[in-house]
């Protein structure tokens, strides 16, 4: 008798994500779970912005439009759901999901799972002297939201009492996935490196096609980017787990394409924290096994802490963002030069106007090489530019000034102002993330069927987060004159952790991950990226998979709607670290550069 196996789905990364997704995998995928994310931190203000326009919103309203239409389908071959799609409106989502279904003649038991919202407890959690995770600052008043990360255990006991579809709040994304997985083959709150192997799982195909090809550094292997193929799981008993994807589909599954999304925004692998459980990842092991098919296996999982993360938004200021485009001869200067006039114009009149200067201003010319902190090109090959100006304020009267002086540069600056791009700047709300830990016990969290409501109860723990010592870099022997680009020798990806970008680096062989990280040091990382780095750079070794993992602190410009960058997240900064240059000995350096033909660097 063959041992139980169970096929996961991910239809979705984020609300927004392609609406065809969860049709491939219903129809395609053989699969038993379809999971879906949906939530973010913005998403989360928007959609409590929602709700206070219309209290009958306040959900992915994605959910119900992708599902709807497969509801039959998902009913007669008994795929249950699961996603986070009820935002800050559980209930709405639930009950346009049950008007559709009951309009098909689809009996569905539909759960939800409430209490990570805490916004109703907003008083309680002002007097609690709550400071923020990072900064140290008190906790704002004018929050807009405030939601706690569950773990999967509701979701588990969701599925005992015979749920169809599990809509939940805010949980981590991972979760989706090992609840399912603790129902299915009953592990318990205390299996922890079966906790931390379904959590790897759900790690892996939370963000959908990026495991599968997307945003891969080989992306010129990847075939049918129009039809790509969303990420399936088989998981085992042991937690062992194999990625592929529905037949017939575009993209990718291969050792570098699963391995970029293992290290993708973990930060610390060795103290990965969860609500469930604390993952040790760095002895899982990758390997292919079949054409797009890739085992994974070997993930450690310790107790967890005895807090929630909580990530709540707040009203911080307006903002407005102006484009220009701007072409012909030193188009990158003319740029800049466009900008700073601008700026100095629009502060000029507010000044007349008794206005306080702006809080933040941010010029960028965009195809000048701006990520790489330089200065606007001087290339003469360089003949269009887009001139992207940001400014923040408390009064929106001074961000009304921006918006029309923008317009003198098409008649009153340099020439070649072509268009601006999207009219006359928008002014809208400047929303900032402010995360903390709350004890768990603060937490009232319910499981409610179609029959029942059940108070969950969750056990307490007492690990406490350090930080993971890091393996020691092994000498390396000899000084080596030749170089190599990184991209010749690893994978790299990048993504955010707050306003700290993570960089995770896989060795395409073993043998030159040594003279990776000799060249790549904390202090090295540090200096390429010291035009945005404002913190500590932190190194660690994963040896399954011949990996290194960065993490560059406050290096986002506050991260994610906060920042004012064109990158607020860090996706382009693997991709400046794969052209730097890789000390190597002559073997390598002529293996390398045989099977580029001479040209290093064109893999």
């Amino acid at each position: 008798m063959n041992p139980k196996k169970i096929k996961i789905g991910c239809a979705s990364a984020f609300w927004g994500d392609t609406s065809s997704a969860a049709r491939q995998l219903v129809e395609k995928g053989n699969i038993d779970y379809l999971v879906s994310d949906f939530l973010a931190e913005m998403t989360m203000s928007i959609l409590a912005g929602s709700k206070k326009n219309n209290p009958k919103m306040g959900y992915a309203t994605d959910f119900i439009d992708q599902l709807s239409p497969l509801l039959e389908m998902i009913k007669s071959k008994k795929i249950k759901v699961i996603s986070n799609a009820g935002g800050v409106n559980l209930n709405s989502c639930k009950e346009a999901l049950e008007k559709i279904a009951h309009s098909l003649g689809v009996a569905l038991n539909i759960a939800t799972i409430i209490g990570d919202d805490l916004m109703s407890k907003k008083n309680e959690l002002m007097s609690l002297n709550i400071k923020e995770m990072e900064t140290d600052e008190a906790l704002p008043n004018n929050l807009l939201s405030a939601n706690a990360y569950l773990g999967a255990i509701p979701i588990n006991e969701a599925l005992k009492n015979n749920a169809d579809i599990v809509i939940t709040g805010r949980c981590v994304d991972s979760a989706l996935v090992l609840g399912p997985l603790m129902y299915e083959f009953n592990w318990s709150s205390t299996d922890y490196d079966l906790l931390a192997a379904g959590s790897l799982a759900g790690h892996i195909i939370e963000c959908g096609a990026q495991c599968t090809g997307g945003n891969f550094t080989d992306w010129k292997k990847v075939k049918g980017f129009e039809n790509i193929g969303f990420p399936i799981i088989e998981v085992s008993s042991n937690g062992e787990f194999v990625v592929s994807k529905p037949e017939n589909t575009g993209g990718l599954v291969s050792f570098g394409t699963v391995a970029e999304q293992f290290l993708y925004e973990i930060g610390d692998p060795g103290q990965y924290i969860l609500p469930d459980v604390i993952c040790d990842f760095r002895s899982v092991l990758i390997e292919e096994i079949d054409k797009d098919k890739v085992l994974v296996k070997g993930a450690k999982g310790f107790a967890p802490t005895i807090n929630y993360k909580v990530s709540a938004t707040f009203f911080d200021c307006y903002r407005s963002i102006g484009f220009l485009v701007i072409g012909g001869k030193d188009s990158a200067v003319k740029a800049q030069i466009c900008g700073e006039a601008i700026l100095k114009k629009t502060e000029s009149l507010m000044r007349d106007n008794d206005i306080a200067p702006f809080d933040e201003t941010l010029i960028t010319v965009i195809g000048s090489n701006s990520i790489y902190g330089s200065k606007p090109s001087t290339n003469m090959d360089i003949k269009e530019v887009t001139l992207r100006i940001v400014v923040t304020h408390q009064d929106k009267s001074a961000l009304r000034i921006f918006t029309k002086e923008i317009a003198q540069a098409a008649t009153g600056m340099t020439p070649g102002v072509i268009n601006y791009l999207g009219g006359r700047p928008k002014i809208s709300p400047s929303i900032k993330l402010f995360s903390f830990l709350i004890d768990k016990n603060f937490l009232d969290i319910n499981v409610i069927t179609s029959t029942t409501r059940k108070k969950i109860n969750i056990d307490e723990h007492s690990s406490i987060f350090q930080r993971s010592p890091d393996q020691s870099d092994i000498s390396i022997q000899g000084k080596y004159t030749k170089e190599v680009p990184l991209i010749s020798l690893a994978y790299a990806r990048s993504g955010d952790k707050g306003d700290h970008a993570n960089i995770g680096i896989i060795a395409r062989k073993k043998e030159y991950l040594n003279h990776i990280s000799a060249s790549l040091s904390e202090k090295t990382v540090k200096n390429l990226f010291q035009h945005f780095c404002k913190g500590k750079v932190l190194k660690w070794h994963v040896p399954g998979i011949n990996g290194i993992n960065f993490l560059l602190k406050n290096s986002l410009g506050g991260g994610g709607m906060s920042s004012l960058r064109i990158d607020p997240q860090g996706k382009s900064y693997a991709q400046q670290l794969l052209e730097f240059p890789i000390k190597v000995p002559d073997n390598i350096y002529e293996e390398i550069s045989l099977k580029n033909k001479g040209q290093l660097g064109n893999v």
